[in-house]
């Protein structure tokens, strides 16, 4: 699906932000970006649609704990596949959810920074 509709068809957005069209088609040709703006400025459309439009599972790592829980609830309700892991979820919690990365599962995986240590020695 291209980054245009799934901004309408996901998001609810009818236009991207600035500078957020340009970011994406970066990422879309396998261009890295590094990406500052303000809070509330637009920087997760950055990286969600370019994770929905390529195969396989994208890991974001955020020490927002309630961002992280905010960002995976919007994505789920909009019938992305997205999870978070961090030191707010119990173990079984995180069994599931490395289950599910594993077998594909998942879109979108955001990880604490000191669960990212952790699951790589895991996986």
């Amino acid at each position: 699906m291209n980054p245009q509709t799934l901004l309408k068809n996901i998001f609810g957005y009818d236009e991207f932000r600035p500078l957020q069209k340009e970011i994406i088609e970066r990422t879309l040709i396998g261009k890295d970006s590094l990406v500052l703006m303000p809070t509330g400025g637009g920087k997760s459309i950055c990286f969600q649609i370019p994770a929905l439009c390529f195969d396989g599972i994208t890991i974001v790592v955020s020490p927002l704990i309630s961002l992280m829980k905010d960002q995976v609830q919007t994505l789920q309700s909009n019938g992305i596949k997205a999870d978070f892991y961090n030191s707010s979820i119990s173990s079984q919690e995180q069994k599931e959810i490395i289950h599910r990365a594993i077998n594909e599962e998942t879109q979108l995986l955001y990880l604490s920074p000191e669960k990212l240590i952790s699951v790589s020695n895991t996986w």
